[in-house]
């Protein structure tokens, strides 16, 4: 039998089976509209090479609660605040889950890990380890001193740059991975300039590539095998990378190779190895696997998702130089000019804080939502959702809706301040006209972190530097068009001369 042969015999037979499961399944109920769906494929062909993008232009046409037919499997999206409200308030429980995925197979170590673990004791177990030993108040305050360290290397860095420019998102990346790694780890993994820093951003901006992939496999099982769009096969590969990566560490560690062990500092990495022998209250022992599983996680939900927020703040900040002055005033006030910022500055700059929210709005580090799964059928809307359909929440339409937004597309970090048309709107999951870190029980374990180290960042950039672009490129004319994947990148890097501003005994920092 030839290959073609068996190609047309594949589909032939996927064809019947769609036919037939249609005919089976074809319920009586109503089901929110949506575009007609080709066969076998349904609307896949729908999605376009930017697919957040697509959504928000079918919500216009269909409304704010669509249903699509991703080949075999029933996909609904929400595309308003009060959509979003109803799956992941009202009926959050019955949305916790994740659908089968091929990243969650074949790179997240087949669903171990905490972000595609299933709904569950396991997955409790995991958060309550990351929420505890890592992102609680008490962890968050006792590591202060490392992220401000490592701003301040950052700061360092870009003064050593000279009249040379640099790009802002791979050093942005090389700061947000060793402040990580350091908690985690209790050592730094790469130094500015390192090639192998430069490897590992190339590393998770192709996960997120590749993660945000609408594989065929995941929607017509029957041709999965087949790897018609070669996703499968990268996954592969990407992974064998990320786990030998893992793997070093974690042998590191054990062996009492790693900084942290050596020093005697107590790091997470550290405790998640002590939890393989001590039995856990709900989810029992940890194995290697869900070690490197969690890890992978933070590498990389942990990084590039703020190193590339700040690097959207600095963009639109350099395209209005009026704001960029604004909040160099009010950190000039509240900071002075001998010193950088700390995180204890952070509270008391509300103009910087208008500015993260208004970043986070019109640039949501993952503007389409990781997938959850409905456990049983619903009603949601007037509309029934059947049981097993893939939920996604398309954040980016949202956040700018103009039905909410007043010029949405425009960057106005002055709607968040009093007198403003949202001076109480809260980023952390209880208003949905803006939810960067999502919402519910499926909320970014992170999100505390996350906004830390997005706001010190920044306050440090605005604060400590001039920024000019590239080659005298005129600010008006810089690309902020995105690229495609699970997080919003720029399609082009943002390539800057920084240029210190304040008095050079300042950006000194102490050996780490």
């Amino acid at each position: 039998m030839t290959p073609l042969t068996l190609l047309i015999g594949t589909c032939v037979t996927g064809l019947f089976l769609y036919v037939l499961l249609n005919r089976c399944t074809r319920n009586p109920n109503r089901l929110p509209p949506g575009p007609t769906p080709w066969p076998v494929v349904g609307n896949l062909p729908h999605l376009g090479t930017i697919p957040h993008h697509s959504l928000a232009a079918m919500a216009k046409k269909y409304g704010p609660l669509m249903h699509l037919r991703l080949g075999f499997v029933d996909v609904v999206v929400a595309a308003s605040a009060s959509v979003a409200a109803q799956f992941l308030k009202t009926h959050d429980a019955n949305f916790a889950d994740r659908p089968p995925n091929s990243g969650a197979k074949h790179i997240a170590y087949n669903y171990q890990d905490l972000v595609f673990a299933p709904y569950g004791p396991r997955w409790r177990m995991l958060r309550k380890i990351c929420s505890v030993h890592l992102f609680s108040t008490k962890a968050l305050d006792d590591f202060r001193h490392v992220r401000q360290e490592e701003v301040a290397i950052l700061a360092r860095a870009l003064v050593g740059a000279g009249k040379s420019p640099v790009k802002l998102g791979q050093l942005l990346n090389v700061c947000t991975t060793n402040a990580l790694a350091r908690v985690m780890l209790g050592r730094r993994v790469f130094d500015s300039g390192d090639a192998q820093a430069d490897e590992f951003k190339d590393m998770v901006v192709e996960l997120m590539v590749l993660a945000g992939e609408f594989n065929i496999g995941d929607f017509i099982p029957v041709l999965d095998w087949l790897d018609l769009q070669g996703v499968t096969k990268k996954m592969k590969k990407l992974h064998a990378k990320f786990d030998s990566f893992l793997n070093t560490i974690l042998e590191e560690h054990k062996t009492g190779a790693g900084d942290g062990v050596a020093s005697g500092k107590v790091d997470l990495l550290s405790t998640l190895i002590s939890l393989k022998d001590d039995a856990d209250g709900e989810g029992g022992k940890l194995s290697d696997i869900e070690i490197k599983a969690l890890l992978l996680n933070l590498f990389t939900a942990g990084t590039d998702t703020s190193s590339s927020t700040i690097e959207w703040a600095i963009a639109e900040l350099i395209r209005n130089p009026q704001l960029l002055n604004q909040a160099r005033k009010e950190m000039d006030t509240i900071v002075g000019q001998d010193r950088l910022v700390t995180e204890s500055d952070l509270g008391q700059l509300t103009f910087l804080q208008a500015i993260i929210k208004e970043t986070f709005r019109l640039h949501p580090s993952t503007p389409l939502s990781l997938p959850r799964m409905a456990l049983e059928s619903c009603e949601v809307g007037g509309y029934y959702i059947p049981k097993g359909s893939t939920l996604l929440v398309n954040v980016w339409a949202i956040s700018r809706d103009p039905k909410i937004w007043a010029d949405p597309l425009e960057f106005q970090p002055t709607r968040f301040l009093p007198g403003g048309e949202k001076p109480n709107t809260d980023i952390k999951g209880n208003d949905f006209e803006v939810i960067p870190f999502g919402a519910g029980r499926r909320i970014c374990v992170g999100m505390s972190l996350g906004l830390r180290m997005v706001q010190l960042l920044t306050a440090t950039l605005i604060h400590a530097f001039d920024w000019e672009l590239a080659d005298g490129l005129n600010p008006k004319k810089l690309n902020m068009e995105e690229a495609y994947g699970l997080t919003l990148q720029r399609a082009a890097p943002l390539v800057v001369h920084p240029r210190p501003r304040l008095a050079p005994h300042v950006y000194e920092t102490t050996k780490v």
